[in-house]
């Protein structure tokens, strides 16, 4: 890599963070940060973001040291916590906790409840996976940059042709945004081979748009092709879990999801599916808002031609 690329690729991998917001988090964007955080952080820094999580009204009334105590770390694993989620200082996060707390008495916030048991009738896997689901849901949004989020919509409005990387799970997340797209007449792509996706993004240039999509941040076979499309001069976009994974190094707009809590029967590539397909929906109505005059006529024209597949057979 040239010293010009390696300094551009410093400059953009900046500027895609999510640490370039222009605030901390709020109250509500605070619960999602740490569930999604959490898992990645070192085991003294989980104490910490645990702690506050379960305990925010508590922790709003502790110092530094006060809580730093309570967790069994340091002050400094207090305040480079306090960081890690989004906030300048300790008294920023305090604010939030705060906040939180206030939240949760008037009950705009419900309670975490246990994962699914193997012995648990139908009816509660129902209510649990639903309560899921929408914490899910709600941490996403209250998580997402919106500012990348606009720019990620721009690009891929003018783009000449749009790639989507995706394996397992998200691949079938992949393939939804690529029919989408194609419905509204964008050239867009899903590469569930990775060898075909590194081939094909050798052919991005600028003015294209690649977007990957990863919940842990660290699959290689998504990271590679995205990593080629960057060096191509492509605009990139990831839709991730992991914000500080390897994924957002190669990223000019990061888009973070958010997943529900991980257990036997509900592993992280089911729970973060929704998440994800959270995300594609807004950018994808993001373009059909900009493109509203050729994206409504081809919509109506996609739902004509399949209209005799769905209708009753005549016997």
């Amino acid at each position: 890599m040239t010293n010009l690329l390696k300094e551009d690729f410093a400059n953009r991998s900046v500027a895609g963070r999510p640490g370039s917001r222009s605030g901390p988090p709020g109250p509500g964007a605070l619960a999602a940060k740490v569930r999604t955080m959490a898992p990645s952080m070192t085991r003294s820094m989980q104490r910490v973001a645990e702690t506050v999580a379960h305990d925010p009204a508590g922790c709003a009334r502790l110092t530094v040291t006060g809580l730093a105590e309570r967790t069994g770390t340091s002050e400094a694993t207090v305040v480079r916590t306090s960081r890690l989620l989004g906030y300048p200082g300790y008294r920023d996060l305090r604010l939030a906790l705060a906040g939180l707390a206030a939240q949760q008495e008037s009950g705009a916030a419900p309670a975490v409840t246990a994962d699914i048991a193997v012995d648990d009738p139908i009816s509660e896997v129902v209510s649990k996976l639903a309560h899921d689901e929408q914490q899910t849901l709600a941490d996403t949004a209250a998580a997402l940059d919106t500012t990348h989020l606009e720019a990620a919509v721009s690009a891929l409005t003018t783009a000449r042709r749009v790639d989507v990387y995706g394996v397992g799970a998200s691949s079938l997340v992949a393939q939804d945004m690529t029919q989408k797209l194609l419905r509204i007449g964008y050239s867009a792509h899903s590469h569930p081979d990775p060898h075909v996706a590194v081939t094909t993004a050798v052919q991005l240039q600028a003015g294209d748009v690649a977007l990957a999509i990863t919940h842990s941040g660290r699959t290689v076979d998504v990271i590679e092709p995205l990593r080629v499309a960057f060096e191509r001069g492509a605009t990139t976009i990831a839709v991730t879990g992991r914000p500080d994974a390897e994924v957002g190094q190669y990223a000019d707009h990061l888009l973070t999801t958010s997943t529900a809590r991980e257990s036997e029967l509900r592993p992280a590539a089911m729970s973060s599916r929704t998440s994800q397909l959270l995300v594609i929906d807004c950018l994808f109505v993001g373009v059909a808002q900009r493109t509203y005059e050729t994206a409504a006529p081809a919509l109506s024209a996609s739902y004509e031609a399949l209209a005799h597949r769905h209708a009753p057979r005549q016997r």
